[in-house]
């Protein structure tokens, strides 16, 4: 009898030991600070879970190319496609290079829905600013929501630089605006091509006004000697006859940050800057010719450098800008450029499809159906 009464006397402490201890803890704390300890607890457990499903948290630019045989997700019927990009209409005999994903580490991108995506940009203008790939960029987006609308409620209207299609019954439109090197270049005395680096008004006045923005601008930077695009550089009446190019291009983006930063509401506006799309022309063009594969691997990631320029003004702004970075993804494919293709063959110049024959190869732009669908997959995506 006396060793039940021991172990009930024992437990009486325990429980007394412990209920003095949580009071003790208790008084610790504000008793109406309780509820809200709980609150926040919950809270950050939401944010966590909705971060982790965020887009945000999922880098695309890390990844590898996979072969998906229900790719393309439009034929190269598309009327809107350029004849230089209609690769199989010009007589391209492989079509792999159409069938290949992006698949990020850790994510996937959510494969492409006309209809889902003209639902969200429904009374939304969609504005894609830059060069001859921005072009190509435009042309997939286009040919990507296409055929979903009837014939009656799709155009194309034109405005100067400024090419839209319009889908009708959505009120939105998909826009292109010809900028390749967003500042502003103009006929200078004794016709001259000057480059103002510090004037960008003439130009984003058409920006105005759009939901989002989309923006590159890269390539004619690079060009020098007989392929570059200006003969000389002004910043305000000073004229500027040899400058490095980034310097250059550093001086241009930071004009272009700076009239995002000022005329562009982050409430009203989307804004992204598309990087570099990388070519491959070694041997005057004819790198990428015959090429039916991805690239497998690299021995070492080389990072071009506009890309270091450009991430230094993006870091530089008030405006949240986000990078799509597509610059490895997109150098693993030299499969995927025209080359030779970018018009329809002669029957003797199908059988002299060799470096010295008088044909030019484009590595430059990408075959449509093709690379740049991917990219606007992961700018769905983003959006």
């Amino acid at each position: 009898m006396a060793k039940p009464m021991l172990h009930l006397l024992s437990f009486l402490v325990f429980i007394c030991i412990f209920l003095s201890f949580f009071y003790c803890t208790l008084s610790l704390i504000n008793p109406y600070d309780v509820s809200n300890l709980l609150a926040v607890e919950t809270d950050d457990i939401s944010m966590v879970q909705s971060k982790r499903g965020s887009w945000k948290e999922c880098d695309f630019s890390v990844g590898k190319w996979v072969l998906d045989q229900s790719y393309p997700l439009y034929d190269s019927n598309c009327p809107y496609l350029s004849t230089a990009v209609a690769c199989q209409k010009n007589g391209r005999p492989d079509s792999e290079y159409e069938k290949w994903k992006w698949k990020p580490h850790g994510c996937s991108i959510p494969r492409f829905d006309a209809l889902r995506f003209l639902g969200k940009m429904r009374r939304k203008r969609i504005l894609l600013v830059g060069d001859s790939i921005m072009r190509n960029q435009w042309e997939s987006l286009v040919c990507l929501v296409q055929g979903v609308i009837p014939t009656d409620r799709k155009t194309v209207t034109y405005n100067g630089p400024l090419m839209a299609f319009h889908a009708m019954d959505f009120e939105t439109s998909i826009e292109f605006f010809w900028a390749p090197l967003l500042v502003e270049l103009k006929k200078g005395p004794e016709n001259k091509r000057v480059l103002h680096l510090d004037l960008i008004e003439e130009n984003a006045r058409y920006w105005k006004g759009a939901d989002i923005l989309v923006f590159d601008s890269a390539h004619w930077w690079t060009h020098s000697g007989d392929t570059s695009s200006w003969d000389y550089y002004m910043v305000g009446n000073n004229i500027i006859r040899n400058m490095n190019p980034m310097v250059a291009y550093q001086k241009g983006l930071s004009t272009w940050a700076r009239w995002v930063d000022l005329n562009l509401d982050p409430g009203r506006t989307r804004v992204i800057f598309r990087s570099m799309s990388p070519r491959h022309n070694r041997q005057n063009g004819w790198k990428c010719y015959n090429q039916k594969l991805p690239i497998q691997f690299f021995s070492h990631i080389h990072v071009p450098e506009p890309l270091v320029v450009l991430q230094g003004v993006l870091k530089r702004m008030r405006f949240p800008v986000f990078l799509q970075d597509i610059t490895t993804m997109t150098a693993f494919r030299r499969d995927g450029h025209p080359s030779v293709y970018k018009r329809a063959l002669s029957v003797e110049e199908r059988q002299n499809q060799k470096p010295g024959t008088g044909l030019s190869s484009d590595c430059s732009h990408w075959c449509l159906p093709g690379v740049p669908d991917i990219w606007n997959e992961m700018l769905n995506a983003l959006l």
